[in-house]
């Protein structure tokens, strides 16, 4: 068994010499499929070894990746699932069955394909979805549930040709890579629908639909929308989800129209060792984060004293969970915020609480916004609050100032949320009263 400070060092080397967009942002990213295509042939093609569901979208695909494999090992499916980026653990991109890759495979990994990855300059996302195939294949999956990275035509992860692709909803995020219009953003999405594969897409606009009935033709990719099928009036309560943020409804009603379109493909059913029923999808979906160790959707961290976080980060999903935290019953509202360096604010400033107190914090990773910035820009629009230098200061000062029937939400980013939850882990008596 490896040590844990050798596995360490070799997972902080990687991240030095091949750093992720989750790290450091554009420096990382690297469009384009050429290299992938090369450590796929490297690997012997590991993912066509098993079948495969392929998600892209600009909110959503954490949670409708997770609900869908869910079900799938509910119904007896040994699942693969990759995933991005990850809040604490490296290995929470990579599970089988709700189980993360060991630290033993990572490394063996790692280290016997150093020469390639070095000599090609190969991408820590490229890296990754390269481990997560391997990962697949040695385990013996039967389907494997695979997120994109970022867009989607030209994602690492678009090498794969899935029984079915998914495109939650469409949203002006990432602009600088994916077009700053919906269209273009769309267009990129919509990069992976495959010749003959069926297409859903969860959330449609009238200026993206176009484009994905354009792409969809073309490919001869029969399309679903979502909001047009017959579950579009289903609603989270009705499976009692442990998933529970409000957005979940577009989740839900994608996943639903997604398995029902899988139900009448026969090669799927026929690898369904408990069989294919309403029972492994109610199991399946009510369990999600359970069964697949998702955290940081509508978390809550403590209900006495009130403390929940989500991971939403742009204008579109702090829309919905800003809502949803107004609809709360609390005296006082408290808000440990931070963002990263890019995020365009203004368009998510109309959203926030103007009656809550914000705790600026700067999250633990190079990409984060100046909290001492941010505390500037948003007290210029009438915000009330402080800058705190990191979130640990953010989440003592929020203690101090709390009193009973007060609620505290910590988000703005998934670094935010990781750097909270990482901190309360290790302090499990934070807010013991």
């Amino acid at each position: 068994m490896i040590e844990i400070e050798e596995y360490n060092r070799e997972i902080e080397a990687i991240f030095k010499k091949f750093p992720s967009y989750q790290k450091v942002g554009n420096r990382a990213y690297k469009p384009g499929l050429e290299s992938m295509q090369d450590f796929d042939s490297l690997l012997g093609h590991p993912h066509r070894g098993f079948m495969t569901i392929h998600i892209a979208g600009t909110n959503g695909k954490g949670s409708v990746s997770h609900m869908i494999a869910s079900v799938f090992a509910a119904a007896g499916l040994k699942t693969g699932l990759y995933t991005s980026p990850h809040l604490i653990d490296f290995r929470e991109r990579i599970k089988v069955n709700g189980k993360m890759i060991s630290r033993e495979e990572v490394y063996k990994f790692l280290t016997e394909r150093r020469f390639f990855m070095e000599e090609r300059g190969v991408s820590f996302f490229e890296i990754t979805t390269a481990m997560a195939f391997d990962h697949f294949r040695r385990e013996g999956v039967d389907i494997a549930v695979i997120e994109t990275g970022l867009g989607g035509r030209l994602d690492s992860t678009n090498i794969i040709t899935p029984e079915l692709s998914i495109i939650t909803n469409i949203a002006l995020d990432h602009c600088e890579y994916l077009g700053y219009t919906l269209p273009e953003i769309a267009f990129e999405k919509g990069g992976i629908i495959k010749p003959g594969v069926p297409v859903v897409v969860g959330e449609v606009q009238n200026n993206t639909r176009p484009v994905f009935d354009k792409i969809s033709v073309e490919r001869g990719s029969p399309i679903h929308y979502a909001q047009e099928s017959r579950f579009k009036d289903v609603m989270p309560a009705d499976y009692d989800m442990d998933l529970k943020g409000d957005y979940q409804i577009h989740n839900l009603r994608t996943v639903l129209t997604a398995l029902n379109i899988l139900g009448r493909n026969s090669r799927f059913i026929s690898k369904c060792a408990h069989g294919w029923s309403d029972k492994s999808i109610q199991e399946g979906i009510r369990n999600a984060a359970k069964n697949t160790g998702l955290r940081g959707r509508w978390e809550w961290i403590s209900r006495d004293p009130q403390v929940v976080c989500d991971t939403g980060h742009n204008a579109n999903g702090l829309r919905i969970v800003f809502s949803q935290l107004r609809k709360q019953k609390f005296n006082r509202l408290f808000i440990v915020l931070g963002f990263v360096a890019e995020k365009d604010l203004e368009k998510i400033f109309g959203y926030m609480p103007s009656y809550a107190y914000y705790l600026f914090a700067q999250a633990s990773t190079e990409r984060a916004l100046d909290s001492v910035k941010l505390a500037e820009r948003c007290k210029l629009i009438g915000f009330q609050g402080e800058a705190h230098p990191n979130v640990e200061s953010a989440l003592n000062k929020a203690k101090a100032l709390m009193k009973d029937g007060d609620l505290l939400f910590i988000g703005g980013s998934t670094f935010i949320v990781a750097d909270a939850i990482i901190f309360l882990e290790n302090n499990s008596e934070f807010f013991a009263k």
